[in-house]
């Protein structure tokens, strides 16, 4: 597949249908999307709805991803809570399942101040049984490297920065754990883009998304916009040898088209 044609987007709570029309129309082979709130809240799909959405990936040969909340704390503690973040992360696999899902993506959780490592095990733990299930059940699960906060913020992300992410893929295997990689999140921590690649290489890599920033804090810019490298990224994965697909998370659908050609034309 050309370069061009591995670049999707991430929908958001768009309905589904909706995107499928988009993607469609423009072709977009890779399609991103949420099943939180809205249209595609996981208590609306139907028998009957799952069965024509099938039916059109199949028949359009587009490949879909069901991408979890990150506000959903996978690193939770709190008793009763917890159980309510195991039920929250199987009833996404089944429903990625349920829809044809190629991929499911999934956060490590945030922490306090005062509780960092007994957050970080939990992270590990619930991660490993939900990697576990999504394995037994046909499933890919890939872990996305979250954004560094400010310094002083009372709540950070976990696996935000290569430290973070090595103790969970160390205590994980890649046939059970993949790799979204965010190359925006990336470039706010000093490791930056070459770090994490250095750091992981294309072993686990399922997904990479994308995003520009200035490299400050948090915000989804059009490549282009901020300060990442976006052409040094690109050839640096594609000699590696990666040929899964890029998901672009920021921008209009007019941005999305205009920028895609953009990106594609960047490699080698």
């Amino acid at each position: 597949m050309a370069i061009f044609d591995r670049i999707g987007y991430d929908a958001g709570t768009v309905r589904l249908e909706d995107a499928l029309d988009f993607a469609e129309k423009n072709g977009f082979y890779y399609l991103d999307f949420n099943a939180d709130t809205g249209p595609n809240h996981m208590e609306t799909w139907s028998p009957e709805r799952i069965a024509a959405l099938r039916d059109r990936c199949e028949m359009t040969g587009i490949s879909i991803g069901l991408h979890t909340l990150s506000a959903v704390n996978v690193a939770e503690l709190s008793p009763y809570v917890s159980r309510g973040v195991e039920n929250y992360m199987r009833a996404c696999i089944d429903l990625a399942n349920r829809l044809g899902c190629k991929w499911t993506v999934v956060h490590a959780g945030y922490h306090f101040s005062s509780d960092p490592d007994a957050r970080m095990a939990a992270a590990i733990a619930r991660l490993d049984r939900a990697a576990t299930y999504a394995s037994d059940t046909g499933q890919r699960i890939l872990l996305e490297n979250h954004n560094a906060e400010p310094e002083h913020a009372e709540i950070k992300y976990l696996a935000h920065d290569i430290e973070e992410c090595k103790q969970i893929f160390d205590a994980i295997p890649a046939s059970r754990l993949g790799w979204a990689f965010t190359v925006n999140h990336a470039h706010l921590v000093p490791e930056g883009i070459d770090g994490f690649i250095d750091a992981f290489g294309i072993e686990r890599l399922g997904e990479v998304r994308l995003a520009d920033n200035t490299g400050e804090y948090e915000i989804h810019m059009i490549p282009g916009e901020g300060t990442i490298d976006f052409e040094s990224c690109f050839n640096r994965l594609e000699d590696l040898g990666y040929r899964g697909h890029y998901s672009m998370v920021y921008g209009s659908p007019e941005e999305k088209i205009a920028s895609r050609k953009h990106l594609a034309s960047l490699v080698d």
